[in-house]
């Protein structure tokens, strides 16, 4: 989306910054799936490296975290379910019961907030068992409140992958299928892949990039170069 955006600006001769490309896609996103959708996508592939992510009063605040690309890439394992997500429809049911003042839902949101503030320090530091803990928390929450973000598939795989050394798993965006992140320490992310593959997971080789891809952004920037 953000690749597309950019080539779409670049082509129409429109200069646009970094923000703006990533509120044209999230709202083209939106029109998509025909539900809300959210921002924190987006930032990835417009910066790189690692983010956090603030949404504030005044607006989103992204702000890049100093952690070791080699040491992250070392301990996470992605995995495909075979099964395309359906992150509209699980998002949505959660999105309508939060605005009718579901009390367990608006829990929920409050610890996962405390989990993420917590993540982002406990990432910086590169304290890896206190991230595998959190992450842990955060996939309970999360079941909570949409079951259908797990299948029995996905729940197999994350059984498979704790027995053999994961430390914590979970799917990514709104699940119902897609992929999960598994993390591991860097001498069991060998054996859980292997594990998971036999089990029928597809393995997805992926590396964290430092730096966003900066052809199209460095030129359409107002400010210069985004990253």
């Amino acid at each position: 989306m953000i690749s597309t955006t950019a080539a779409l600006a670049r082509f129409t001769g429109r200069k646009l910054p970094p923000e703006q490309i990533r509120e044209i896609a999230q709202n083209v996103e939106a029109q998509l799936i025909r539900v809300p959708t959210g921002c924190q996508d987006y930032y990835p592939a417009l910066y790189g490296g690692v983010s956090a992510v603030q949404l504030d009063v005044d607006g989103i605040h992204r702000q890049a975290i100093d952690c070791d690309a080699d040491e992250l890439d070392r301990r996470f394992v992605l995995a495909y379910t075979g099964a395309p997500r359906q992150s509209g429809i699980n998002n949505w049911e959660v999105f309508k019961r939060h605005i009718d003042g579901d009390r367990r839902i608006f829990r929920n949101f409050e610890r996962i907030g405390e989990i993420a503030r917590a993540m982002r320090g406990a990432v910086a530091s590169a304290d890896w068992e206190e991230t595998g803990r959190l992450l842990r928390e955060e996939w309970k929450l999360r079941r909570t409140n949409a079951p259908a973000i797990a299948t029995p598939f996905i729940d197999q795989l994350i059984t498979v992958a704790r027995r053999n050394g994961s430390l914590g798993a979970k799917v990514c965006g709104a699940g119902g299928g897609g992929c999960v992140l598994f993390m591991t320490s860097p001498d069991a992310k060998e054996r859980i892949e292997q594990k998971l593959a036999a089990a029928g997971a597809q393995i997805l080789p992926f590396a964290l990039r430092v730096r966003a891809s900066r052809s199209e952004l460095s030129r359409l920037s107002q400010k210069g170069n985004p990253a």
